[in-house]
Formats: C-alpha cells, sequence, structure tokens
C-alpha cells in the first residue's frame, strides 16, 4: 500500500521548488487543468492512478493531452489547494471535502480521497449563477416544495443526478418570492446566494464551523424559518434535522439514494436497531416531501432530468411508522391531487415530448410494465 506522505511537508517543498510565498505556485498544474475543463465545457476534472488527467463532459469521459498521472502526482497538485480544515480531515481520515477558487475563472469543489492504496481527486466546476427552478425542466409540481411553511423536504439521487442544483433552486425560489431568513450549511458551498427579498446566511463546513452537527445546532439558535442542510451525512445531523422540521422549521436536504423507499429508509437504518422504531415515528411527522430526481441523455444534447415526487399524507406516515415502506409508491398515486408523480410518468411525459430516447427512459424506469402504458396512453393522446 502507498504510504501517506507528510503533507505539510509537500507544500513546503513545493512552494520552495516554485519559490512561492503560499500555495499558488504549487496549484499551476491543477489550475491548467480546470482552465481545460472550463474551456471544453466539462463538469468534473477526475484525477485516478494509472490514468491521465479526464474531464467529464454531458457525463462521457474524455482523456486530457497529459501523462498518466500517480498517486503522488495527485497529492502534489490538489493538497496545496486544499483549505485548513480539509488538509487535517484528510491527514487524519485520507478523504476531505474543499472549495476552491479561481481569479477569474470560478469556484470549484474539491474532493480528495483514496482508492487502492493510493490518492485520487474529483474536482467539479460550481456554477456562478443560481438557476431558476423553471430552467431545470422539472415538473411543475415540484415548485409545491418551495411553498411549504414546515416540515423536512428530502431530494434523492444518485451522485452526479442534479440534487444540489434542484436544492440551490428551491433556494432560489423562496428567496426571490418571500421575506425569510434563510439558513444554508454545505461542506463546501455550491451556489452564492444574494439577499433578494430573504435574508440568506452561507455557512462552509471547515470555515465557519467544524461539522454539520454544530452547524445545525447554532442555526436553530439563530431564528431561521429555512434551513438548508447540504447532504445527510450522519444519524446526529439527521436527528438534529428531524426535530427541527418537527419544531415548525422548513429544513431542505440531500441523500445518495435512487427512489422515495430508499430515501426513507436511509434516514432509519442510519439509527442503531434500538433507536429505529423511534426514528420512524419522529420521521413519519416531520416529513413533508420527498423528491428523487435522475440525469438522462437528452436527444438535443445535454441531461434532462426524470424525477418522482411524493408529498407526505395521512397513509405515508403510516406505512413509515410500520417500517411498510414499500407501500410508498401506491402513496405516490394516492397523492397526485397534492402534486405528486411517479417516476414513470415523468419519463413518459420526456419521451412523449422528444427530449429523451424510449430506450433510455425503459432502462431507468422503476416499473417498466408501466411505463409501456403510459407512452402507449401518451401516443394516443397525440394522434387524436
Amino acid at each position: 500500500m502507498e504510504n501517506t506522505p507528510d503533507l505539510e511537508l509537500i507544500v513546503r517543498e513545493l512552494n520552495a521548488q516554485h519559490g512561492a510565498h503560499g500555495n499558488s505556485a504549487a496549484t499551476l498544474v491543477l489550475d491548467r487543468w480546470l482552465e481545460m475543463l472550463i474551456e471544453r465545457a466539462g463538469s468534473d476534472l477526475l484525477l485516478v492512478p494509472g490514468a491521465p488527467p479526464s474531464i467529464l463532459v454531458e457525463g462521457t469521459v474524455r482523456n486530457l493531452e497529459a501523462g498518466i498521472l500517480e498517486g503522488p502526482d495527485i497529492e502534489a497538485a490538489i493538497v496545496p489547494a486544499l483549505n485548513a480544515h480539509a488538509l487535517e480531515v484528510y491527514r487524519k481520515k485520507l478523504i476531505a471535502d474543499s472549495s476552491y477558487r479561481i481569479h477569474g475563472l470560478g469556484r470549484f469543489r474539491i474532493n480528495l480521497h483514496r482508492e487502492r492504496g493510493r490518492a485520487a481527486a474529483a474536482v467539479r466546476a460550481l456554477p456562478t449563477k443560481v438557476p431558476a427552478l423553471a430552467e431545470l425542466h422539472l415538473p411543475p409540481s415540484v415548485e409545491a416544495l418551495s411553498r411549504l411553511a414546515r416540515g423536512l423536504v428530502l431530494i434523492g439521487g444518485p451522485a452526479g443526478s442534479g440534487k444540489s442544483t434542484t436544492l440551490a433552486a428551491l433556494v432560489n425560489e423562496i428567496n426571490r418570492r418571500d421575506s425569510r431568513h434563510i439558513v444554508t450549511i454545505e461542506d463546501p458551498i455550491e451556489y452564492e446566494h444574494s439577499h433578494l427579498r430573504s435574508v440568506v446566511e452561507q455557512v462552509e463546513i471547515g470555515t465557519d464551523a467544524p461539522d454539520f452537527p454544530s452547524a445545525l445546532r447554532a442555526a436553530l439558535r439563530q431564528a431561521p424559518d429555512v434551513i438548508v442542510v447540504g447532504e445527510m451525512r450522519d444519524p446526529e445531523t439527521m436527528r438534529i434535522a428531524v426535530a427541527a422540521a418537527e419544531t415548525g422549521h422548513l429544513v431542505l436536504s440531500t441523500l445518495h439514494t435512487i427512489d422515495v423507499a430508499s430515501t426513507v429508509s436511509r434516514i432509519c437504518d442510519s439509527f442503531p436497531p434500538e433507536r429505529q422504531n423511534t426514528i420512524r415515528q419522529e420521521l413519519a411527522m416531520a416529513l413533508a416531501a420527498v423528491l428523487t430526481q435522475i440525469l438522462l441523455p437528452s436527444k438535443m444534447g445535454g441531461r434532462f432530468p426524470a424525477a418522482q415526487l411524493l408529498m407526505i399524507a395521512y397513509g405515508a406516515r403510516q406505512h413509515i411508522r410500520h417500517n411498510a415502506l414499500q407501500h410508498l409508491n401506491q402513496e405516490i398515486t394516492i397523492t397526485k391531487r397534492k402534486g405528486s408523480f411517479t417516476l414513470e410518468e415523468s419519463l413518459a411525459k420526456l419521451v412523449a415530448t422528444g427530449h429523451i430516447e424510449k430506450e433510455d427512459a425503459l432502462v431507468c424506469a422503476i416499473h417498466p410494465e408501466d411505463l409501456e402504458i403510459l407512452l402507449k396512453s401518451e401516443a394516443k393522446a397525440h394522434t387524436a
């Protein structure tokens, strides 16, 4: 296994080598790669040992014109760009996130980690503008989530499915429309919000607070109307977020999950067995909505989101209390008047409007047979 070198020594040696007074010279190679990422309209820079630096463009991996990287090359490029908190976390846990800014180019989120005993990294370009919700092409009823007065709203989806973008767009909708106090807690901050009709405080883990639970406890003392937790990472954060939603706050957060049932299950299963029944009762009371989404390649270039939404009502609360999560999908159908919709309904509309291919939709559907029926119905409606 590759040994983890002394990280401060790496920084000192690189700075001495370049005659720098700080970390800027040591990150020149990283800056060059990120310039290429932006020039080629990529979303992520991938640095993996045994491969050249690569970028993701509309979900496709493309290699940059550079040599094969090894773990020490990646640490030499990335470590000087980490903030002090991330450097300390990486030293102790071998995985860390940090924000990074290049003047005139933009902001980036760095994830430095290990794979097969070697350093690897993923660097994401962070948007300069908060998107309007209408720009995301999500079903119209998603907008109702920004009008909730209280409760817990969970946004699920795999990595790279646009969860953070949807979260930011919902915050922007509230900020543009309502006079509220919004506190966001992120690691790192992805979208920077201006104060519009609302006051928006943005707390970055590692810079403004040591961890999510500490930041969340502090936020509750700041009289917020809306609390945004960038990601539910640990049981303590989940516990405080559920309690905050129960006591009258609107709490929005994300999870790496694939559907409504797995999103609810992820929260409950994060706790020890003896605590799970209690958290189910609390979650059943606090939960207001669960949205999950995926991104699919568009026939016109780019990617389009397909989603499912469950607006929580009495039936869903009972299923959560009794751990009968397999019945949540039928609750989507029962609560359509509240704005709920299935993934298959979302996919069928995208196929019918010519945005995505039918084959891509069928691969992503949870219930392909339901999608086939909906597609036939959409086809009849268009020919009628």
